[in-house]
Order: C-alpha cells, then sequence, then structure tokens
C-alpha cells in the first residue's frame, strides 16, 4: 500500500514537527490562575507567625526574668555565707585581742610585782 494520501516530505517534516510542539507544550507550566483566598490565607499565617513570635518572645521574657531571680537569690545567699564568715573572723580576731589584751596585763602586772618585790 503506498502513501494514499499523497503527503510529500515537507508536509511529514512539518507534521512531526507541529506533533512534538504539542507533545512538549502539555509539559510546560500553566498559568494558574490566583486564589482568590490566597491573600487572606497569607493575612492569617502572618498573624499566626507574629503571635507565636510573641509567645516565643513572652516565653524567653518569663525565663530571662527567672534566671535574674535565681542569679539574684544566690548573690544574695553567697553574701549572706561571705558576711557569715567576716563576722566568724571578726569575733576571732576580737578574742584574740582580748587574749593578747590579758596577755599583756599579766605580763605588765608581772613585772609591777617584779619591781615591788626588788623595792622591799
Amino acid at each position: 500500500m503506498r502513501d494514499l494520501k499523497q503527503t510529500g516530505f515537507t508536509d511529514r517534516i512539518s507534521a512531526q514537527q507541529d506533533a512534538k510542539k504539542a507533545l512538549l507544550a502539555k509539559f510546560k507550566p500553566k498559568t494558574a490562575a490566583p486564589d482568590p483566598e490566597f491573600e487572606k490565607l497569607a493575612e492569617k499565617r502572618a498573624a499566626e507567625k507574629e503571635a507565636l513570635r510573641q509567645e516565643h518572645e513572652l516565653a524567653k521574657a518569663e525565663q530571662r526574668r527567672e534566671k535574674a531571680e535565681k542569679e539574684a537569690v544566690r548573690l544574695a545567699e553567697e553574701m549572706a555565707a561571705q558576711e557569715a564568715i567576716d563576722a566568724d573572723k571578726r569575733a576571732a580576731r576580737k578574742e584574740r585581742k582580748q587574749l593578747s589584751k590579758e596577755e599583756q596585763k599579766a605580763a605588765r602586772d608581772a613585772r609591777y610585782a617584779a619591781r615591788k618585790a626588788r623595792q622591799r
């Protein structure tokens, strides 16, 4: 059976090119119609994102506040402990001074007694 349509070489080539173009056109991205809800959804997402950001910011602020409170308590305890240590040191120093004063008085009394004994 011969070519009944009597098509020439150029007709077949152009038909092939048209078919190829049609096939490639299927894979090209089509322009999408804009979704009418897109703007509303974008605003809703933005609002949710902002709310979430504020929530995280509040949580971080709360954590910072708690950390600052704990640090203040720790510093107060540390200062109280240091003051107690200082008070103990002062008491020990006063006691040593008192003992040294008593020892000095005893030595002075001994010298006085020795002087009185020599005079007699």
